[in-house]
């Protein structure tokens, strides 16, 4: 009984002289396997890039109609959210003062124009019975009665509004027998041929843009998303940029025109501007394949040497699980894509598994470490 004791004890010191080696092989053992390096080169292809901006939806005419004379509406023909051609007739005004003034100066221009003639007549005589002098202030006279006259036409003219475009008309703000004042707002009036459509571009992508903005029309397209999701029929153009900067975001607004033959964009709407922009010759790697280090993004390149180095990149793009890289890396270089945490900068004799850049971007869906 006395002898389970030592036994315990000389098993224990075997244990305790076992080499490190062999202790460390042991829990290794134990352990999973280390992860094989696997690289690959960037691939260089054309991409299409496409950039979401919120949006908003103006026509490119929205007027107030606005009365131009004080009185009581008459019976208004036009309805709400019809269209109109221009110069057709929108509101009517009760013109009866304004007529009433117009007579009167008619009359006047009459009485002027017999006086005018009656003391020239006088004036051509050959006994000079009238001087040219009283003939300058008749004629005075008649010019400042048609005055008066244009005058009264233009206010009998104002008590009908017209359509300066052709749009359509919205909510009327004033009905039959309502007593308008000068300059009180009658509707709002909306072509919507062309809505011009603006959002807010960040600086970086405004320099992006005026760098390709000569390029054929395959390579910069413009898409309008709705409310509801889905895509206006339609493509657009860019065809304004503000002068300036807003200081308080950075950004720049554009404008980008859509056309509307079916009339279902209207004045105020919202949505989502796409910018598709084909990059040529665009440097592609997974996401997997990089690392950041103090806000910084790298990969790994290993040389022909198999010796890796640490190489800073950045990025012109993300989409979905991959980069667009600026021109740090190149198709020739070979970048660790698995095995990131494996390697370090420096470290020597690294052979790896290569894989062509078209397996390595298929159904990739891991993103940086």
């Amino acid at each position: 009984m006395k002898l389970a004791p030592i036994a315990v004890s000389v098993l224990a010191l075997l244990l305790l002289s076992l080499p490190a080696c062999d202790k460390k092989e042991a829990a290794e053992g134990e352990g999973h396997e280390h992860q094989s390096i696997v690289t690959t080169s960037p691939l260089v292809k054309d991409m299409v890039v496409t950039q979401p901006f919120v949006c908003q939806i103006h026509s490119r005419r929205h007027t107030e109609i606005r009365a131009l004379q004080s009185g009581y509406l008459k019976p208004i023909k036009l309805k709400e959210g019809h269209a109109v051609n221009k110069g057709d007739v929108l509101y009517e005004i009760n013109p009866v003062l304004y007529q009433a003034r117009y007579d009167a100066e008619v009359a006047e221009v009459n009485h002027a124009e017999l006086e005018y003639k009656y003391t020239k007549t006088l004036a051509d005589n050959p006994a000079k019975v009238v001087s040219q002098n009283e003939l300058l202030l008749y004629g005075t006279k008649l010019a400042r009665a048609k005055a008066k006259l244009g005058l009264a036409k233009a206010e009998l003219d104002f008590c009908t509004v017209y359509a300066p475009f052709d749009g359509i008309v919205d909510r009327q703000m004033q009905q039959q027998g309502s007593l308008v004042k000068e300059n009180d707002i009658l509707t709002t009036l909306s072509d919507n041929r062309v809505l011009w459509v603006y959002f807010n571009v960040p600086e970086a992508r405004y320099f992006e843009y005026m760098a390709e903005k000569d390029h054929d029309e395959e390579t910069q397209r413009i898409e309008l998303v709705l409310a509801d999701g889905k895509p206006f029929p339609h493509p657009g153009s860019i065809n304004a940029i503000e002068a300036q900067f807003d200081n308080k975001t950075g950004n720049i607004k554009f404008r980008a025109d859509f056309p509307n033959p079916t009339g279902l964009l209207r004045h105020g709407q919202t949505g989502t501007v796409m910018l598709h922009r084909t990059m040529k010759d665009a440097v592609v790697v997974p996401q997997r394949a990089t690392f950041e280090f103090l806000d910084k993004l790298y990969v790994y390149v290993v040389d022909q040497e198999h010796t890796v180095h640490q190489r800073r990149v950045t990025v012109r793009h993300e989409i979905e699980d991959i980069f667009i890289l600026g021109n740090e890396i190149g198709p020739d270089d070979k970048i660790v894509l698995e095995g990131v945490r494996e390697v370090h900068d420096g470290q020597k004799d690294v052979h790896a598994e290569f894989r062509k850049p078209q397996d390595a971007l298929t159904n990739v869906k891991q993103h940086a470490e």
